[in-house]
């Protein structure tokens, strides 16, 4: 198990058997503020991870025997960090898979410093991990939908609704428009702070998943309605 020895510094576990990539995103990001941890494995990744203390995840999808999709399988059981994964090539398979698993982004492992960075602060920025605040702001209500950003609490019907950072972001950004169109674009952009690319599948896959923790139906929807070529719109009821 290799570590950074420091008493201070953002939380973050780097999981990848590539022992090199894994070092230079260490010694990249520890002098912008990060406190980077590192594993080498699939089960050492994942006894880390479900500690809870970390701001973020980077998770390689290829490593022997346990591999990043079964990782991140069993992290999203107990936990909704933001987890960033690493793909090889940027295989557009990889990349739908591990958004559908609950994936808050990915990066190519063709990445530049740069854009690991932003990609980084994109994912982070999504949620508080030390206990939220009151801030005074009102709830989001939208039919039988509540949601409070202070709080990041969404609940539908007064259940807790399990969402990703990313799900809760894009579920409160469809909120604020009430009724009003959000283009893929807008939302990709309201979501993840990146550039809208007319190739990229992500948003559509997160709404597929939003979609099925609402329990909505793409035919018939009670929340989420398609507008087809244009994008999303969050349905004035919300109710039955």
């Amino acid at each position: 198990m290799d570590a950074i020895d420091a008493s201070e510094g953002r939380p973050l576990l780097v999981v990848d058997d590539d022992r090199k990539l894994a070092g230079l995103i260490r010694d990249y990001l520890t002098p912008l503020g990060w406190r980077v941890e590192m594993r080498h494995t699939g089960p050492e990744g994942l006894e880390a991870a479900r500690d809870g203390s970390y701001e973020a995840v980077i998770l390689d999808v290829m490593m022997p025997g346990m591999d990043g999709f079964e990782v991140l399988r069993e992290l999203r059981k107990t936990s909704n960090v933001p987890v960033l994964m690493l793909t090889a090539m940027g295989e557009e398979a990889d990349r739908i898979v591990g958004l559908e698993m609950g994936a808050d982004d990915y990066l190519p492992k063709t990445f530049s410093s740069r854009e690991l960075l932003a990609r980084l602060r994109a994912v982070t920025r999504r949620v508080a991990v030390s206990e939220p605040e009151d801030d005074g702001r009102e709830d989001l209500v939208v039919g039988d939908l509540r949601l409070n950003e202070s709080t990041h609490v969404a609940l539908l019907d007064g259940q807790p609704l399990d969402l990703t950072a990313l799900e809760f972001a894009m579920l409160a950004a469809l909120m604020k428009a009430k009724g009003r169109v959000k283009s893929r674009e807008a939302l990709l952009e309201d979501v993840s702070d990146r550039r809208f690319d007319v190739f990229d599948r992500s948003i559509d896959v997160h709404v597929s998943q939003l979609r099925r923790k609402l329990g909505d139906d793409a035919k018939n929807p009670r929340f989420i309605q398609t507008i087809r070529g244009v994008g999303y719109k969050l349905l004035e009821g919300g109710d039955s």
